[in-house]
């Protein structure tokens, strides 16, 4: 028995290296150069505007997308609106005048001492209540009908600034069930600065929508209170507030993830899914640079990402794999991974027969010997990656930054959190130096300044890299002691 047992393996592992090449041939066949590119040069063309999610030719890239998808032979998903999942997206522009004066206090003005974030505009004099932290018990214990609630910002515990943010819609869907007129949260926490927050909220956002029945629809505004002496005065019997917001604008969008799958050939394996997934939205057009150019391409800021699941459809629709692929391009990575996030709690497919989530999302390269993986090292499928990069005659990398939290930072972690092993595949990248930060989120990021043998190899890699995944008998598991390990177990019932 032991005899067998590794001359088994001894076959096995002379066996793999032939594979390997036969399905690195298949894929060189697949993927031409010509054809390839040219799905890129339109992704990144001046036509699609920057490919902005709050803007229109985001559909274009949206259908076109759907089109190479369905050219190749890839088949629609059930619950999708042909190739689309209508993502209910929600933009939110600063009005173009608010005050406030509370009590008797100094009057107060948007952009400077408070942040109009959301909600209709809005002018009188109104009742002040304060509810504490804005907890469901805290607004059972007053009467907020008809009145601003005066809540602090957060919570009693510490929290990180996106927790803050979610913590505050929680709070308004609150306020509105009991009726209250807007929400004010008094901002008394040393970090985030509040100038820091200024530049970064005193602008026009965009959050996933809600329907009409659940969306406040309520004025509100953040203030600075970093002494906790407003929150004191309007919890004063009789306060009152007048408050003055002027033209403010709220728009519904209807955002589209480009969603695609291709059925495995394994008889018990199909019922498995390799998610492939990369953002398609870039950040559209802004100030004219010295040349006057203001359109942002975004060609290494995704649409080398996005050229990546078009020739996986055509790819993987003529080279089947074991298990199923699952083609997704997201939208608004850009605003906030908002069409990831949507899927991620509306997914097509059930999230515990999704076995691995191989993103791609990108802000430049520094070096074309590499691939850079981010999450390399904390899951059980390194060694598959790695055997598909060096094909390709390149090398293999971890994060380079991990101070910059990039992992978090992708469209990967909405999966992460739901517990599928999910890493982040990159362009060659050594961290954020001159080179790269040329190209990241600025007017330069295009097709005629990128390598494009380059491109092949990575999008090659790629592939090779799926194909492994996709057929290897045992599923990907994440690190013993990960953060997400538990919650992996917990999904698929290890």
């Amino acid at each position: 028995m032991l005899r067998k047992t590794l001359y088994l393996t001894a076959l096995a592992a002379m066996t793999c290296p032939f594979v390997l090449f036969a399905q690195k041939a298949e894929i060189d066949q697949s993927i031409q150069k010509e054809e390839a590119t040219s799905h890129f040069r339109f992704l990144a063309s001046d036509e699609l505007m920057g490919r902005d999610a709050a803007r229109s030719e985001i559909d274009i890239a949206a259908r076109y997308i759907a089109e190479q998808f369905r050219q190749y032979g890839a088949q629609t998903v059930s619950g999708a609106d042909e190739y689309y999942q209508h993502v209910p997206l929600r933009l939110s522009a600063p009005p173009k005048s608010g005050s406030m004066v509370i009590g008797d206090t100094e009057p107060l003005t948007h952009g400077q001492d408070m942040l109009v974030l959301d909600g209709a505009s809005l002018q009188g004099e109104f009742e002040l209540v304060v509810a504490g932290y804005g907890t469901e018990e805290d607004f059972d214990q007053v009467d907020v009908k008809g009145k601003i609630v005066v809540v602090r910002v957060g919570g009693a515990e510490k929290m990180n600034p996106s927790a803050l943010f979610a913590a505050g819609r929680d709070k308004l869907a609150l306020a509105a069930e009991h009726g209250a007129l807007g929400l004010v949260e008094m901002y008394n926490l040393p970090n985030p600065p509040w100038p820091l927050l200024i530049g970064y909220l005193n602008k026009t956002q965009m959050t996933l929508g809600q329907n009409e029945e659940t969306s406040p629809g309520l004025p509100y505004i953040w203030v600075k209170d970093l002494n906790n002496e407003l929150i004191k005065t309007a919890d004063q019997a009789g306060t009152k507030v007048q408050i003055e917001v002027l033209g403010k604008v709220n728009k519904q969008i209807d955002g589209k993830n480009v969603i695609a799958l291709i059925e495995g050939t394994d008889p018990e394996l199909k019922d498995e899914y390799l998610m492939l997934s990369a953002h398609y939205d870039h950040i559209g057009v802004g100030k004219p640079n010295a040349e006057g150019d203001s359109i942002y391409n975004g060609a290494r800021d995704n649409a080398v990402g996005t050229v990546a699941l078009i020739n996986a459809a055509k790819y993987f629709a003529e080279n089947p794999p074991k298990r199923s692929i699952l083609l997704c391009a997201w939208t608004a990575e850009e605003k906030g991974l908002l069409g990831s996030a949507y899927y991620s709690e509306n997914p097509l497919i059930p999230l515990n027969k999704v076995i691995y989530n191989l993103n791609i999302d990108n802000g430049g390269y520094n070096d074309i010997s590499r691939i850079t993986v981010i999450g390399l090292g904390r899951t059980s499928a390194d060694h598959l990656i790695e055997e598909a990069v060096t094909a390709y005659g390149l090398e293999t990398h971890g994060d380079p930054s991990p101070e910059q939290g990039l992992y978090d930072r992708s469209d990967n972690v909405n999966f992460a959190k739901k517990g599928i092993p999910a890493p982040t595949f990159s362009l060659g990248f050594t961290g954020f130096d001159e080179e790269l930060m040329k190209y990241y989120h600025q007017v330069p990021d295009q097709v005629d300044n990128f390598d494009l043998d380059y491109a092949m190899k990575y999008w090659k890699a790629y592939l090779l890299t799926a194909e492994n995944i996709a057929n290897d008998p045992s599923k990907p598991k994440w690190t013993p002691g990960d953060k997400y390990e538990e919650v992996g177990n917990e999904l698929y019932g290890n």
